[in-house]
């Protein structure tokens, strides 16, 4: 949605700058914390507390809050009061993900999300990482979701880049092959 991505830009960027001009400043604290709110923020129940004319901004400010598994740090507070006070809670998960992205810029990396049909254990995880590393040029921030319908092996999203070497794509490789 363009007009949400529109919206979220100037809260991410603002962030941003108020992360990285506090001297010592913990970037990769302020994105747990934005994605937990992001995560708080999607739930539709949450959002229909937000548009309700009745419920005042205290009152949502109180439930996020509350909802939250750790105590908000006063930058998470403040950033927090502006986004309600403004009426912008539906953006969010789009302001997180516009944060992260400017994180990861920063950074030099990118977020990377492995669909594995099976769990992976640390270790397996690790090595994986840096292969993957080496595949994509850059440093990657995994994370790791379970498709029991991949049957075997992995799919890596990586932005718009996909790796997928699951025993799925596979099969419909060779589905292709066979009806062309």
């Amino acid at each position: 949605m363009a007009e949400l991505a529109t919206i979220a830009r100037p809260y991410a960027e603002a962030l941003y700058q108020a992360c990285t001009a506090q001297s010592g400043a913990d970037l990769h604290g302020a994105v747990a914390w934005v994605d937990e709110l992001a995560a708080i923020a999607a739930n539709p129940d949450l959002r229909q507390l937000a548009d309700n004319p009745k419920v005042t901004a205290a009152q949502v400010f109180d439930v996020i809050a509350g909802v939250a598994r750790s105590p908000l740090s006063e930058q998470a507070k403040n950033f927090l009061h502006t986004v309600i006070d403004n009426g912008r809670v539906q953006a969010l998960p789009e302001i997180a993900t516009q944060f992260r992205a400017l994180v990861n810029q920063q950074n030099g990396s990118s977020d990377a999300v492995v669909h594995s049909a099976f769990p992976l254990d640390s270790a397996a995880l690790a090595q994986l990482g840096t292969t993957l590393e080496q595949r994509f040029g850059r440093k990657l921030n995994l994370s790791v979701q379970q498709d029991e319908s991949l049957i075997g092996g992995v799919r890596v999203v990586v932005g718009d880049e996909v790796l997928d070497t699951s025993v799925r794509a596979r099969l419909e490789q060779m589905k292709a092959a066979l009806t062309a």
